[in-house]
């Protein structure tokens, strides 16, 4: 229950200082809300210009510590838990049914949810569902073997020895084309195999006891498992050793170089591609788009270099370790100790209930999102979706027109991309057919592996056909979105309109231009400007359609945010990685810019509607901070500030607003505070 908020003194402390700024407002039309979301989130104990995202969240954080089964806590977690709950329920109701109509789309979510709900089977059962797999690893006489197995393995569990997909052609996006990319890894990123800061070092020999325990859970001896676990660990470190740096990869440019089917077979002759991509179902392969050919050169030798037997146990890690929380209460433990504890410092396992909700969302996310829609998408999410994003894009055009870095002819071409950008809203107009993908009562983890099959064979079907710009890769039920340069296109599921702390009413404006105008469609916008967006024209393909001027000047730029972040420390000693991040950093900049001239825009902003005792810019910068209410373990974090292009949460909200001019009127940010950046030193790009 909440507490009355009126006798709680830093609610006193938080309508002083409201008082205060609000003084210089004339004439405000005033609105009041029995109970405002954002002023009830308001630390006034916080200084806003040393610190804007605890200002703006930390009595929410104080009052919501994160649960022991999470790794964060706050507005997206608030919005998952929603999720999750009508997601349940679909499950549940499905589940219950009687004589399901064989193949009908209840029938597959009831038994699903039903076979991961069985923990007694499930305990019983314990790796027998894969120990044919196991067995075959284990009778591999050479390499022609651990092709076919990588193979399988990639269609069922995960991804070992090198990355592989069928998608876009970089430069002929209306082609499917086969693409490997550095991959094969057990740890998220390169840098946790080689970083010597004292958790790095914790990780790493925390992964070699859950290596050798989850080759003992396989059925190996102590010493078998302890020597299979140190070689593992030696194998994946040449591997990490072979692979680019994260930020390295984020050169398009640089992950496009195309190979003739025999100029790979040259390449890695100790490769079978022929084994693999039979085997995954592709044969007449042309060409291969490798994203970096110096890796799959390493791991050619590295075939011969290590012994069939260290093969075979990194195939049969790699088995377990992607089905891992589908299995008996031993391996999910073993594996969440791990991948959850350690590496992220959740200390206690969701409710079963939970992770086979989130499973059967991730597995037949496109089944569950036809009933999500009909039953729980608010009515008229997609009208006011579009009016967001459209008038999010004609103050992107207006904010084009009036750069004085870039010239006439470039600007040209801005616009021409600007306006072919894409909008998909909402939901799909039409769903995948998942006709052929059996479901049954029984074995979840087979369950699973059949919808890793599907999904596999989808992708593969790909090959040789036109992409189909109609196509989406989320569900109406993900609190997320994406913009793909291949198709030059911002998808955004319909759950994004949620606001907690607004049920039962739309939000006003001011937060949905700050959480949906700027952190959803104005940043997804702008990553087709950003330093890889902008690499790829309207029609998204790699075709620089920059003045050579003009890119001198729009780097300088970029450059000024790459070490902004550089100099944020998330953690411990653990600084930012602003080049890793700086295509994220860019569109968070991009995205409130661009949310802030569009809500300008609206009535809340002309007619200086007071809601709460907010002015209508006090509303949008606080909704921004809303939007990245996220309240997160330091294990989390140094996770992803080694393994990830986002920035941690805080950071998202601190980075851009230091460069708003109009967040520094609103807040009274002066010199000497945390915040304050020197003009010359903000950054203007969009």
């Amino acid at each position: 229950m909440m507490s009355n908020p009126y006798k709680n003194p830093l609610y006193v402390l938080a309508a002083v200082l409201l008082v205060a700024i609000l003084s210089s407002c004339s004439n405000p039309v005033k609105k009041e809300a029995s109970t405002d979301a954002l002023v009830s989130h308001i630390d006034s104990t916080v200084n806003p210009g040393h610190d804007f995202f605890n200002f703006a969240n930390g009595k929410w954080f104080k009052q919501n510590p994160i649960p022991a089964s999470e790794q964060s806590n706050g507005l997206w977690q608030m919005i998952q838990d929603t999720i999750n709950s009508q997601v349940r329920q679909v499950c549940v109701n499905a589940g219950a049914m009687k004589g399901a109509v064989p193949g009908s789309n209840k029938q597959k979510i009831g038994d699903f949810y039903n076979s991961g709900m069985d923990s007694i089977a499930l305990n019983k059962a314990g790796l027998s569902a894969l120990q044919t797999d196991l067995d075959r690893i284990e009778s591999v006489k050479d390499l022609h073997g651990i092709m076919s197995e990588t193979a399988y393995i990639h269609s069922v569990s995960a991804s070992p020895l090198f990355g592989f997909y069928v998608g876009q052609d970089d430069r002929i996006s209306s082609k499917n084309a086969v693409i490997l990319w550095q991959s094969g890894l057990s740890l998220p990123d390169r840098s946790f195999y080689f970083d010597k800061d004292a958790r790095a070092v914790m990780i790493r020999g925390k992964f070699q006891i859950h290596a050798a325990n989850m080759f003992r859970i396989m059925g190996y001896n102590d010493l078998l498992a302890e020597k299979a676990a140190q070689n593992l660990v030696k194998l994946e470190t040449a591997l990490a050793q072979s692979s680019r740096k994260r930020e390295a990869t984020r050169d398009p440019l640089k992950n496009y170089n195309k190979f003739s089917y025999q100029q790979l077979q040259d390449l890695t002759p100790n490769f079978d591609w022929k084994i693999f991509f039979e085997k995954s179902g592709l044969n007449k392969i042309d060409t291969v788009i490798v994203g970096q050919p110096e890796f799959l050169t390493a791991v050619n030798g590295m075939l011969k270099s290590f012994p069939l037997g260290d093969w075979k146990n990194y195939l049969k890690f790699h088995l377990l370790r992607g089905v891992a929380r589908c299995l008996d209460d031993q391996t999910f433990r073993e594996s969440f100790s791990f991948y959850t504890t350690t590496l992220r410092g959740v200390k206690e396992a969701k409710p079963r209930w939970e992770r086979v909700v989130e499973q059967s969302n991730g597995s037949l996310g496109e089944l569950i999102g036809q009933v999500y829609v009909d039953e729980y998408l608010p009515k008229g999410t997609k009208a006011k979706l579009e009016e967001i994003g459209q008038n999010i894009r004609e103050v992107y055009a207006e904010r084009i027109k009036s750069l004085d870095w870039m010239s006439e002819v470039t600007k040209i071409k801005a616009l021409k991309k600007l306006n072919a950008v894409i909008f998909k809203v909402g939901f799909p107009d039409q769903w995948k057919d998942l006709s052929s993908l059996n479901i049954q009562k029984g074995a979840y983890v087979t369950n699973v592996m059949r919808a890793n099959q599907w999904k596999f064979n989808y992708m593969v079907a790909k090959y040789g056909k036109p992409v189909d710009r109609k196509e989406w890769n989320m569900e109406p039920q993900t609190y997320n979105a994406y913009y793909n340069p291949s198709n030059n296109e911002i998808v955004v599921p319909g759950c994004n309109i949620l606001v907690p702390g607004y049920e039962g009413r739309m939000a006003d404006d001011a937060i949905l231009y700050s959480i949906i105008g700027g952190s959803t469609f104005g940043h997804e916008i702008t990553h087709g400007f950003d330093d890889q967006g902008c690499k790829y024209d309207e029609f998204g393909n790699l075709n620089n359609w920059w003045t050579i001027q003009d890119s001198i000047k729009f780097y300088s730029r970029t450059k000024m945010i790459v070490r902004q972040f550089n100099n944020f420390i998330a953690v411990d000693s653990l600084h930012i990685n602003g080049e890793l991040t700086q295509g994220e950093n860019i569109a968070d900049l991009g995205g409130i810019i661009m949310g802030y001239e569009a809500f300008k825009k609206t009535d809340q902003f002309k007619n200086k509607e007071i809601i709460g005792g907010l002015n209508p810019d006090q509303r949008f910068f606080l909704g921004y901070g809303l939007a990245w209410m996220i309240n997160e373990r330091p294990e989390a974090i140094a996770n992803q500030v080694r393994s990830n292009e986002h920035s941690p949460a805080r950071f998202r909200v601190l980075g851009p607003l230091s460069n708003m001019p109009e967040f520094y009127a609103t807040f009274g940010i002066k010199k000497g505070d945390a915040m304050w950046y020197e003009d010359s030193l903000r950054v203007k790009i969009w």
